[in-house]
């Protein structure tokens, strides 16, 4: 009898496969020639509210002129680790690229979101030949080490922002006052509850299913044991998180 290499897809998986995307700084995307060969580079990352990757590339890129021409890539997130690389987590996903307009409500967003992530592109963001571009999921393979392989639709990596207008609008402003205000708490949710070493953390990004935290070049991911949609429940949802953290 053949053995079933994927696993049925439960809660642990898509968590894990968020998490490898959410904390993710760089990703080996791969586009397609104009003879069709594959092309793998490296891109810096960073996501939207909803999760959908974001890379910021030149017009000078051989990646970019092959996503201007043909759209379809990928994603290899694999963060490794000691020992056997193989035994490690990583995530591959499939998507189709789309140019976003600067100057549109979605362009900004991104722009401010990509900045928080990846501060030192600020040098290059606002040069002419450089464009941002939204990689929407189409599906992905989860590995999640030896014998623990998945296959995941968008639906299950990807927030559900159908309800958070009003958490997007203040996501800004609610990541200001954290790190303003609360650098402690936001301390305390890298050491106490993730395990990090203590410093500087800051909040670089905020949505329905947790939030990021930056320390230099080191990103984690904080996830919320529920969904929050709106700003009271985010305010309460980060209390709470302050107050295990403390506890801890």
């Amino acid at each position: 009898m053949a053995i079933e290499p994927i696993r049925p897809t439960d809660a642990k998986a898509r968590g894990l496969a968020k998490t490898l995307l959410r904390s993710a700084r760089s990703a080996a995307l791969a586009t397609l020639t104009a003879k069709g060969h594959p092309f793998a580079s490296l891109a810096s990352l960073a996501t939207d509210v909803d999760g959908t990757p974001l890379i910021l590339v030149s017009a000078l890129s051989g990646h970019t002129a092959n996503l201007e021409a043909d759209p379809r890539a990928s994603l290899l997130i694999a963060p490794g680790g000691k020992g056997d690389p193989l035994a490690h987590p990583r995530i591959t996903l499939l998507v189709r690229a789309q140019k976003v307009e600067r100057e549109s409500e979605d362009g900004r967003r991104i722009r401010r979101r990509f900045l928080a992530r990846q501060p030192k592109a600020a040098l290059y963001a606002d040069f002419p030949d450089f464009s941002f571009f939204a990689l929407g999921i189409e599906r992905a393979s989860l590995n999640g080490g030896f014998g623990r392989a998945y296959e995941l639709d968008a639906a299950d990596i990807l927030s559900d922002c159908s309800r958070a207008q009003a958490l997007i609008e203040a996501e800004e402003g609610a990541i200001a006052h954290m790190n303003a205000d609360h650098a402690d708490a936001v301390r305390l949710y890298a050491s106490a509850l993730l395990g990090a070493r203590d410093g500087a953390w800051r909040i670089s990004g905020l949505d329905p299913d947790g939030c990021d935290l930056t320390l230099g070049d080191k990103a984690l991911r904080l996830p919320f044991d529920e969904p929050v949609t709106d700003p009271d429940a985010l305010r309460k949802t980060l209390v709470a998180l302050a107050g295990r953290a403390r506890a801890a």
